[in-house]
């Protein structure tokens, strides 16, 4: 899906966000019942971890493609790039220039420096991969490629790698993990939530400040 306009780029996380926030509200409120067995609650709460990590993936991963499909749009020159951007374009050049002996193949990269930079991008489709592991690591690869600040997540980066997905490829793998109570999986709800929140305001202020630009 194309998306031209700031306006476009916010209505896609939206809808996103908002079915996502239902799905994890339906399993919230039966985490939070009372008048259930115990295993029947520990089964709520394992399957809460999983779903609340499955939409923390999915959020973040739809949101940094969406930025970059709406920057693709945009149809900028090299030259007109932020470092980050550009170097997101270069990757497949450098990457083919790193991984051989041969200096030759560094000539169309020095080329590309010296001649080409007032060409119009190429930027890749949907290049941000979570490995379907969205680690503290991973999540600063991304902020990183995308230009926004990751230090707001880096005080949660052992509930990230902890107790959201580490907890979850346990479940995932057939462990019986079960490390968080009631008390505990609202609170992790509650922060997960903040978290998708956070990131859907970074991508669309970076979108309206067109931080994607090395000038405005």
């Amino acid at each position: 899906m194309s998306i031209r306009t700031p306006e476009e780029l916010t209505q896609t996380l939206a809808n996103d966000l908002s079915w996502r926030k239902k799905e994890l509200s339906e399993i919230k409120s039966l985490i939070e019942l009372k008048n259930v067995s115990s295993q029947r609650h520990n089964v709520f709460i394992r399957s809460g971890i999983c779903i609340l990590y499955a939409h923390w993936e999915g959020f973040v991963k739809l949101s940094a493609n969406s930025y970059l499909e709406y920057v693709r749009t945009k149809k900028l020159r090299y030259r007109e790039l932020s470092s980050n951007f550009l170097a997101l374009a270069m990757k497949e050049k450098l990457k083919e220039a790193k991984e051989t002996n041969k200096s030759s193949l560094y000539i169309p990269v020095c080329d590309f420096f010296l001649f080409q930079l007032d060409e119009r991008c190429s930027l890749p489709k949907n290049p941000i991969s979570t490995a379907s592991n969205l680690s503290s690591e991973i999540l600063k690869e991304i902020t990183h490629t995308l230009g926004i600040d990751f230090s707001i997540y880096s005080t949660k980066s052992e509930l990230i790698d902890q107790t959201l997905l580490k907890t979850r490829n346990e479940i995932a793998h057939g462990e019986y993990s079960l490390l968080i109570d009631r008390e505990k999986y609202i609170e992790l709800h509650t922060t997960v939530m903040d978290m998708l929140e956070i990131f859907r305001n970074q991508i669309e202020n970076a979108a309206i400040n067109e931080n994607f630009m090395i000038t405005k």
